[in-house]
């Protein structure tokens, strides 16, 4: 009997997976401030179970912010933040780290751990419920899906900056929760490692998980995002599909440079870049 009841009671420490097209995380209102600094002013966003939502915008528009109030991470000076129905600030610690992982730009570790017993922490929040005898196929998919196996017996701190960043990706990954948060996971990657952590990214909101990510290439969140949205200074420009508000209008405006928004010429896929003008050549 006893073993019954801990059996049960682990089950129930698992918790549900969403409705595909569910609102598994909602900002109502939300800003925040840094001292005496308004970091965020009035957000609405909903995440959505098997969707990508894309933040972008300038440098200190408040992406990463937002991205740690949603996480449970930074508490917002006004406003609220809904994990399913409830509060975040109502929410257990372990029983957060059970329903949303969270990657953050920065990946140093100050112990001498190796690729693969970073990428196992991921496993930590299932410790005691049934879900932990899946520990070694999550990790093992994990590390196949980030391109890492190969590096599971080196150390963390041996790695290329890239190589880091996909580990702690694998690692948010094994975490197996229905909300997923990456802040630049792009960032320290080249072309061909961005192109399939955005694909991973994509096949997790297949799955079902919802996604927000942070993101400074345009082109990336065209390419993969269901919605974005564009901050700046703190305050929402525009939510809704790329195809809706990513306009060469807008974002020239939001980012004080002229963009071109364009269809690929032989796939007719979005693609944005900054606009470049030549200088003309030199008359003798």
């Amino acid at each position: 009997m006893g073993v019954t009841r801990r059996i049960g009671a682990a089950r129930r420490d698992i918790p549900a997976a969403p409705e595909p097209g569910s609102s598994t995380l909602v900002a109502r209102g939300v800003s925040a401030r840094r001292g005496d600094a308004t970091v965020l002013s009035d957000i609405h966003l909903d995440v959505v179970a098997g969707e990508i939502l894309a933040l972008v915008g300038p440098n200190g528009a408040g992406k990463s912010t937002l991205l740690s109030v949603l996480a449970g991470d930074t508490e917002p000076s006004a406003g609220s933040v809904l994990l399913g129905d409830e509060p975040l600030t109502r929410i257990r610690t372990v029983d957060l780290a059970r329903r949303r992982a969270v990657l953050p730009q920065q990946h140093s570790v100050g112990f001498a751990f190796t690729a693969g017993q970073i990428v196992r922490m991921g496993r930590a929040p299932w410790v005691g419920t049934s879900a932990a005898r899946n520990d070694d196929d999550r990790v093992a998919a994990a590390m196949s899906a980030c391109d890492v196996s190969e590096f599971s017996r080196r150390p963390f701190a041996s790695l290329s900056g890239g190589e880091q960043a996909r580990v702690a990706l694998a690692r948010v990954i094994a975490q197996d929760t229905a909300t997923i948060m990456l802040d630049e996971p792009t960032a320290a990657l080249d072309v061909g490692h961005q192109e399939s952590v955005m694909a991973v990214v994509r096949s997790l909101a297949a799955q079902g998980r919802a996604v927000v990510v942070v993101l400074h290439d345009l082109g990336l969140a065209a390419a993969y995002a269901d919605h974005v949205a564009i901050l700046d200074s703190g305050e929402s420009i525009a939510t809704g599909p790329p195809r809706k508000v990513l306009t060469a209008e807008r974002l020239g405006r939001v980012y004080r440079h002229p963009v071109d928004v364009f269809d690929h010429p032989d796939t007719g896929e979005q693609l944005v870049v900054p606009h470049r003008v030549r200088n003309p050549p030199a008359r003798n």
